[in-house]
């Protein structure tokens, strides 16, 4: 059994729906959800657009991670997700593969951990919450140092 970080970010539409089932989703293809942060809500990182909700999940997965990247894929297509562009854009749901065991893997799909990890409050507070010793299998860096030291000052809030 491998254990897979996920990070849960999205714009568009029904949010609380949106999240829920695609909770629903991984856990029914991915594997099984063992912990998940609270809900925040983040502004958008790299571009103008309405507020974001992000989540962290720690799941337990029987698939490699190309799978697990698959089924995250059909799971947002399924949830109504459309890539208009290479760039940065509003969506009803992204699903973001942060880390996979400590396995470091570079190809030309799939970067884990996920390279922008330390850059981005949206992903480390969340990740903070649930696993603040988790360490960078580059790095060596904890997820609750990275927060420290992080550059970006954009606003995240926990939501209810």
């Amino acid at each position: 059994m491998s254990e897979v970080f996920i990070l849960l970010g999205g714009n568009q539409g029904n949010k609380h729906k949106i999240f829920s089932e695609t909770i629903k989703l991984i856990g029914e293809r991915i594997g099984t959800v063992i912990i998940s942060s609270s809900v925040y809500e983040t502004e958008p990182w790299g571009f103008v657009s309405d507020l974001f909700w992000n989540q962290a999940l720690i799941v337990e997965t029987m698939l490699l991670p190309e799978d697990v990247l698959k089924c995250a894929l059909e799971i947002e297509n399924k949830m109504g997700r459309k890539r208009l562009s290479a760039n940065y854009e509003a969506r009803p749901i992204d699903i973001d593969l942060m880390y996979y065991d400590d396995l470091q893997i570079n190809t030309p799909t799939l970067t884990i951990p996920h390279p922008l990890i330390a850059q981005r409050r949206f992903i480390l507070v969340p990740l903070a919450e649930i696993a603040p010793e988790r360490i960078h299998p580059v790095t060596n860096i904890t997820i609750k140092e990275m927060l420290q030291n992080c550059p970006d000052q954009l606003k995240v809030t926990r939501l209810g």
